[in-house]
């Protein structure tokens, strides 16, 4: 969708960001945000709104940078074999997305479990298939499902948990303006859509190292 190529280099303290966009289509979705702008009664053309086009064009291209990327092949590069058959738990899995029905965020936490099955992979890679799913217009529901699925499907594992918990703008900002009230959904595959090996999986997620 993206396809990224255009650069922007912004250099502090030694740090150099280097962020790739589409210039194309940064300058498509900034057009339609002028008259935006327009629309809404701001003024385009004032000192503090003239880059915003741009910028929220490249910021829409980075929320939606999922789309790009195989989150079934960033699994497969890090399988390995290995004999180990017990729950392995990911939790407090940071969660950034964008609601498709508002185009508002959504924010919170995944908490992931999968039983081996003959492969481990990465641990790094389990965040990593959250995020791309997650950079994508979505529903919470959707984004679990999506979550469970790539991993069931490609590690093929004893059973996958996921459950996510999250704050939606969208109730906060308007509708509703529950500001305190947080989403949680679920899913389950396999060994875990049995109630000890669900309750181990939540107990787990629950808990404090302290």
């Amino acid at each position: 969708m993206n396809n990224m190529h255009d650069f922007d280099h912004a250099e502090q303290d030694g740090y150099i960001k280097i962020d790739q966009y589409n210039g194309k289509q940064v300058e498509r979705i900034a057009a339609h945000y002028t008259d935006i702008l327009d629309a809404i009664g701001e003024d385009p053309n004032r000192e503090g709104l003239i880059k915003t086009p741009e910028r929220v064009a490249k910021a829409l291209q980075f929320l939606t940078h999922g789309y790009d990327i195989d989150a079934a092949a960033v699994l497969r590069s890090a399988m390995f074999e290995e004999e180990y058959s017990q729950m392995v738990v990911v939790k407090d899995i940071e969660v950034y997305s964008m609601c498709e029905h508002h185009m508002l965020p959504f924010f919170g936490k995944a908490h992931i479990a999968y039983i081996p099955n003959g492969h481990i992979v990465g641990l790094s890679k389990i965040p990593r298939v959250v995020d791309i799913f997650a950079r994508r217009l979505q529903v919470q529901e959707r984004l679990t499902n999506e979550i469970r699925d790539c991993i069931q499907e490609t590690l093929k594992p004893a059973g996958v948990a996921v459950v996510i918990e999250c704050k939606h703008m969208c109730m906060a900002m308007r509708g509703v303006q529950k500001q305190n009230s947080v989403t949680t959904t679920s899913a389950f595959t396999g060994a875990f859509q049995n109630d000890v090996t669900r309750s181990e999986f939540l107990r787990l997620i629950t808990a404090s190292l302290d």
